[in-house]
């Protein structure tokens, strides 16, 4: 696959799918999973910091995130953090680590939850579908330039399809991964 074309839709529709699996990430689903508190960041001596730069972040039971701040000065600040990072749950500071209890979803949430996994994966095919339609774009342009013939034209049509139906397959399944996950909680 050395076609520049091919190469650029290639990559777009695997940072789709890249961008589907942080987002998906961060979607609690009743357990605990460290990617709720990806996007947290400190005000540590004066300095934005990301979380996971100043607390080990560990989860010792299904449903409970256990943050263990590196300096013992920094758990109010990233108690602070959690309260402001919006994740829906409380934190609680027993003076030297910090707990997230994830709740129980309940039934109608789980649904919810589910319907936004299938909005982010369509989401995650538009993208896809749009790396599909610039890359046939790019290939007719090219072959209207005459640096393709019309038959390497047909091959990499079918290829940029090869490549779409591949990326859709595997957003179907990380969106079904993350589905059931929910489902099962």
């Amino acid at each position: 696959m050395a076609n520049p074309i091919l190469e650029q839709a290639k990559e777009n529709m695997e940072k789709a799918e890249a961008s589907l699996r942080r987002t998906l990430g961060q979607i609690r689903a009743g357990r605990a999973n460290a990617s709720l508190v990806n996007r947290v960041n400190v005000e540590y001596y004066g300095a934005m910091t990301p979380l996971n730069q100043i607390a080990a972040i560990t989860i010792p039971e299904a449903r409970v995130l256990l943050i263990t701040p590196y300096d013992k000065g920094a758990l109010e600040d990233i108690e602070k953090a959690l309260y402001t990072a919006d994740i829906g749950i409380s934190p609680a500071n027993d003076g030297s680590v910090i707990r997230l209890v994830i709740p129980q979803l309940t039934g109608e949430r789980r649904k919810e939850i589910a319907k936004e996994v299938g909005k982010e994966a369509e989401l995650a095919k538009v993208v896809v579908r749009n790396a599909r339609r610039d890359a046939m774009d790019n290939l007719k342009k090219a072959e209207k330039a005459s640096e393709i013939s019309e038959d390497e034209m047909h091959d990499l049509e079918e290829q940029v399809q090869n490549l779409t139906n591949e990326a859709t397959k595997k957003i179907d399944a990380i969106s079904k991964d993350k589905e059931k996950e929910i489902t099962e909680g």
